[in-house]
């Protein structure tokens, strides 16, 4: 039987199905009083014209339905092994401060660890790649002072500008949220137990998830592909309250992300390490001195 939990954990698995179509599915299922056994059962002409599927999606839908509804039912035993949870962007639970940040959120999130840390006062240090020494050294000290304030941290794992703000928490025994370019099983190992870089493992060899956050936007066993960085940058941003930004390329992706920030009414400053911080102090930003 295809339940709704599982109809929304297999449309966000689909190609061509993002967070904002798959909310105007299941709310169209709701109006209609489709049941997801009929939804899946309509015929491809009915996908794109009473649920606005587009051809991505229903060529998706038509040609790999039994590996999609395969691989559902695989996640959902490993998710309840694990202890992991999936949320979409149908849930109620679905992180508000994302819907605020983007106007199509990652369709589905998943999450291992302590998800209270959603409700904390969050902020994020940010930096392009083949930031200076000194920029690190900014990174690690702008990270201590938010965690000091009792702010949570949200930041990544797999590049030195991250990994330089990732460790602070650590040092002071203060939670964090961790967001993936990556499946949870391909960032934390089989088990979810592993630090996922390794100046981490110097302060604590394994993943606490009673105390801090794992979020990925990728299927469990994904490994990196593509743009997942970009999707990982915009994840960590969108989570947080506050954005710092220390050494930002003109045009980059951070100057990208820094912008919609702005944009989304967050607080944001930028280090006057920055080349165009001048820039972005007129889109909004305070200044790091």
């Amino acid at each position: 039987m295809m339940t709704r939990r599982r109809l929304s954990m297999l449309l966000s698995m689909t190609p061509g199905i993002g967070g904002k179509s798959l909310v105007r599915i299941l709310a169209r299922l709701d109006l209609l009083g489709v049941s997801p056994d009929e939804f899946m059962g309509l015929s491809s002409a009915s996908w794109k014209e009473e649920f606005g599927l587009s051809a991505k999606a229903v060529l998706a839908l038509e040609g790999q339905r039994e590996r999609l509804e395969e691989a559902t039912m695989q996640i959902e035993e490993r998710l309840e092994i694990h202890n992991v949870a999936l949320i979409t962007a149908a849930d109620a639970s679905y992180p508000e401060r994302l819907e605020a940040f983007s106007s199509d959120p990652p369709s589905s999130l998943f999450l291992y660890g302590n998800a209270k840390l959603l409700r904390n006062k969050t902020f994020c240090v940010l930096s392009s790649r083949h930031t200076s020494p000194a920029g690190l050294n900014q990174i690690e000290q702008l990270a201590e002072a938010g965690v000091l304030a009792g702010e949570t941290l949200v930041g990544g794992h797999d590049r030195p500008e991250y990994q330089r703000a990732s460790v602070v928490p650590l040092r002071w025994g203060a939670p964090r949220i961790l967001c993936l370019d990556r499946g949870l099983f391909q960032a934390l190992g089989e088990s979810l137990s592993d630090e996922p870089f390794r100046a981490a493992r110097l302060w604590r060899y394994k993943f606490d998830p009673t105390t801090d956050l794992a979020i990925s936007p990728c299927q469990p066993e994904m490994g990196f592909k593509g743009l997942n960085n970009q999707v990982r940058d915009r994840l960590i941003a969108g989570l947080s309250d506050r954005v710092d930004l220390v050494e930002v390329a003109p045009g980059g992706n951070m100057e990208r992300v820094g912008r919609q920030a702005i944009t989304a009414g967050r607080a944001v400053r930028i280090s006057d390490r920055s080349i165009g911080y001048r820039e972005l102090e007129k889109a909004g930003a305070g200044r790091i001195e």
